[in-house]
Parts: C-alpha cells; sequence; structure tokens
C-alpha cells in the first residue's frame, strides 16, 4: 500500500529534507514547492516519524488543482474534504506510528498571493465538513485559542492554483523535540540544526565542535542523525552548558562540554573535522568574553582549529559581512544558502580552510 505525504520544512531546506528521506530509503520524490517536500512511500512507516530536517509530516489526502481567487473556491475545497475518506486516512495515520483515535478536528491554511478569502475561511470551510464526516467537533483556530489534546490536526496549503489537504502523523509538529528540556535565549531550531550537521557532510571518524553550543541543539541533532562523530560542545555561559547537558541526557546523547571562550578554543590547532555552529552575534544572545571586543576572532579560531581537509558550517545574519570576515582570516566561501527562519532571513554558510 503506497502512501503520498508530503513534509513541511524551512525556505531553503527543501532540498535538504528530500535529500534526507531518500538517504533513508523512505520514498520517492514527486516534487517540492515552497516549503514543502511531496514524496510516495511504499508502504505505511513509522520511521517517517524520525526524519530530522522537517517541520512537521502530513498524509496527502487530495489535490484540488486550478484553484482561484474568490471566495467561490471555498465550496471547492469543502467538497474535496467532504467526498474524501477520513476514516481510512486515520487508520493510515496509525500504521505510519500516529495516535488512530481524536477528540476534535482543527485545520491550519496557509497561502502564496493575493486573494479574496483568508486563512480562517479556509480552515472553516475544510474543517467542518470533516469533522461531521468523523462525528468530532470541529475547533476553529479564528478566536485564536490553542485545540484541543488529541485533536486530528489537518493543513491546507495553496501555491499558485494548486491546493493540497494534508493530516498530520504525529500527534505534535516534528519540530518540537521531547529531548528540549531545558532552554535559554537563541536556541537554534532543531530541523535547521539537523540540516546544518548533514551539510557539514559529518563521517563517523570526525571530530565536530560546535564552540558556541548554547542548549546542544546541533550536536544532539548530529547525534540523532546516526553519524557516530566525536562531539565537542563549548559555550561561554555556564547555565547553557548545564542546559545543554540535561537535554543530552535526554537521548544518550555522548558529548564533551567544555567552558571556554569561543575566541580562545582549548583545541590544539588543525585537530576539528567539522565545525557547526550558530554563534551569537549580539541578536539573542550577547557576544561574551574575546568575542565581545573582537568578533573577528571567531573566524581566526575556526581557520586555526580547522583541520586541512576540513568544514565549517554556520548560520550567519548579515552573511556579506561575515563573509568578508571570514575570508579575511583565511576561509573560503564554498557555499550561502539563504533560509527564512520566524521572519529573518540568516544564510547557512559553508567554509573550508
Amino acid at each position: 500500500m503506497t502512501v503520498r505525504v508530503l513534509a513541511r520544512t524551512l525556505r531553503g531546506l527543501e532540498d535538504v529534507a528530500a535529500e534526507e528521506l531518500t538517504g533513508r530509503d523512505l520514498g520517492r520524490v514527486e516534487r517540492t514547492r515552497h516549503r514543502e517536500v511531496w514524496f510516495t512511500a511504499d508502504r505505511p512507516d513509522p520511521r517517517l516519524l524520525d526524519l530530522r530536517t522537517v517541520d512537521d509530516l502530513f498524509l496527502l489526502a487530495d489535490v484540488v488543482d486550478d484553484v482561484g481567487h474568490t471566495k467561490r473556491e471555498l465550496a471547492r475545497l469543502a467538497e474535496a474534504a467532504r467526498t474524501g475518506e477520513p476514516g481510512e486516512l486515520l487508520r493510515t495515520r496509525a500504521r505510519c506510528g500516529g495516535v488512530g483515535t481524536a477528540t476534535a478536528v482543527d485545520v491550519a491554511a496557509s497561502f502564496l498571493g493575493k486573494r479574496n478569502y483568508n486563512r480562517y475561511d479556509i480552515e472553516d470551510a475544510v474543517g467542518t465538513e470533516i469533522a461531521d464526516a468523523l462525528g468530532l467537533p470541529y475547533h476553529s483556530r479564528r478566536g485564536g485559542s490553542a485545540p484541543p489534546e488529541g485533536s486530528l490536526s489537518f493543513r491546507v496549503t495553496i501555491e499558485g492554483t494548486q491546493a493540497a489537504l494534508a493530516l498530520r502523523i504525529g500527534d505534535r509538529p516534528l519540530h518540537r523535540r521531547p529531548y528540549k528540556q531545558a532552554s535559554t535565549p537563541g536556541t537554534l531550531h532543531p530541523p535547521l540544526a539537523a540540516a546544518m550537521a548533514l551539510l557539514a557532510g559529518t563521517g563517523p571518524t570526525d571530530t565536530v565542535l560546535d564552540p558556541c553550543c548554547g542548549t546542544g541543539t546541533l550536536l544532539i541533532e548530529a547525534a540523532d542523525l546516526g553519524l557516530g562523530a566525536r562531539l565537542l560542545g563549548a559555550d561561554h555561559d555556564p547555565r547553557a552548558l548545564a542546559a545543554a547537558t540535561a537535554n543530552a541526557a535526554t537521548t544518550g546523547t555522548a558529548a564533551t562540554w567544555l567552558r571556554s571562550d569561543a575566541g580562545r578554543l582549548p583545541v590544539a590547532t588543525g585537530r576539528i573535522d567539522r565545525i557547526v555552529s550558530n554563534p551569537p552575534w549580539d541578536r539573542q544572545v550577547a557576544a561574551h568574553g574575546s568575542l565581545a571586543a573582537r568578533p573577528d576572532r571567531f573566524h581566526r579560531e575556526i581557520r586555526r582549529v580547522l583541520s586541512g581537509s576540513g568544514r565549517a558550517v554556520l548560520l550567519l545574519h548579515e552573511a556579506e559581512a561575515q563573509r568578508a570576515a571570514a575570508e579575511a582570516a583565511g576561509l573560503r566561501v564554498r557555499e550561502v544558502r539563504p533560509v527564512s527562519l520566524f521572519g529573518t532571513h540568516p544564510s547557512v554558510v559553508t567554509l573550508t580552510g
């Protein structure tokens, strides 16, 4: 029994998510579009919920073509929901590792471009039909309240003239990692961290360093990907290191955590194979230690500790200015990948020595 799956991801990471699911032999990619990867799996598979680079995962229930901009399209979307088979979708969801029962129905909608209807109009048109078919109450998001516990969460996305109707497989979005028990300001979005670990091309014999590790997200995601590397996390803030240690303990991540200045790393020259990091640059977390006065020391330390074949993957704001600083330190820019992250537009930058 084949199933069609829709994976939601950050803008700019669609190809990374596609590579992860094909690399795990979980399905065949049909297409990618804004923040989405559509793929077909040969059978329902609970391993789908182990994907790390996607924000959320849905069973693709229906596709509606030739969707226009007027309110008459709401009736077409409602008809697609009415003529679907939500009961069978629920059974497939259970075979994919989701829960087979529910207490209510809720819908989240989004679209690109201008239309004569809003997201709540879409949600209510689709949600009431699905809820009626299943004999469950419908929870509208129009009032701003969160759906009740155990609700079936559907998603409607419209790009161009094509709408997708899908059901979330898990009981919550995949980006909400259970290990995130402790947090601090500036903690990195887990699917982005996983994507950065994959882009670093880490191997089982590599030593990986995050010199601004915060609560440990990057290294924990690298471990959960099964890359098998030796992991080192360093941070100036003892509270962040305590949070990283607590988070790593929930997953059994084996890592060494060090309190240190990112501008004076306690690492011998040329000993690090991969660096993955989200440096502060005074956005959500102020720079401390030597970086407060000399931010250029960060790139110079990266250049010093990287091995000859080493690679660094950094999340950087003001990418052009940071690129100049990296090149001044003797690093070469291999790729600049813009991403969208909660209203900001940083870049994932890959550097080599």
